[in-house]
């Protein structure tokens, strides 16, 4: 993923929406043409309700990272084995359920649950 770096949102407003999993954030239409680079399992370019499961309008702040393994906000906000790209700081919902279970399993990642939220997060410690 080191050569990989995640569309610039090119628009702003109504249309944003952030990756539930990642937290990435592009514009509808972005996600729609690309998917979405961190999680390229969900294929979100090849299914309407997926993307709509799968991404939220409803978040809170954006950070643009440009080299998210040097950054230490990056890491503090657990994006830093992420691609390059912009995030938000905090979504307001979680990923569904029944897509949880679709999120293959890798060594460095680690699932987290927090007040009734499930996130997944690298892992940093190894």
């Amino acid at each position: 993923m080191s050569n990989v770096v995640a569309q610039i949102p090119n628009g702003f407003g109504h249309e944003l929406r952030a990756c539930l999993r990642c937290r990435l954030i592009k514009t509808y239409d972005q996600f729609r043409e690309s998917g979405c680079e961190n999680c390229p399992f969900f294929n979100l370019q090849t299914d309407h309700e997926r993307l709509l499961e799968c991404t939220t309008p409803n978040f809170t702040g954006l950070i643009a990272v440009m080299d998210p393994a040097r950054s230490w906000a990056a890491r503090w906000l657990r994006i830093g084995k992420f691609v390059p790209g912009c995030y938000t700081l905090a979504v307001s919902e979680s990923l569904p359920d029944e897509l949880v279970n679709e999120v293959p399993s890798f060594p460095g990642f680690k699932l987290v649950i927090e007040t009734d939220q499930i996130t997944l997060f690298f892992d940093l410690s190894e």
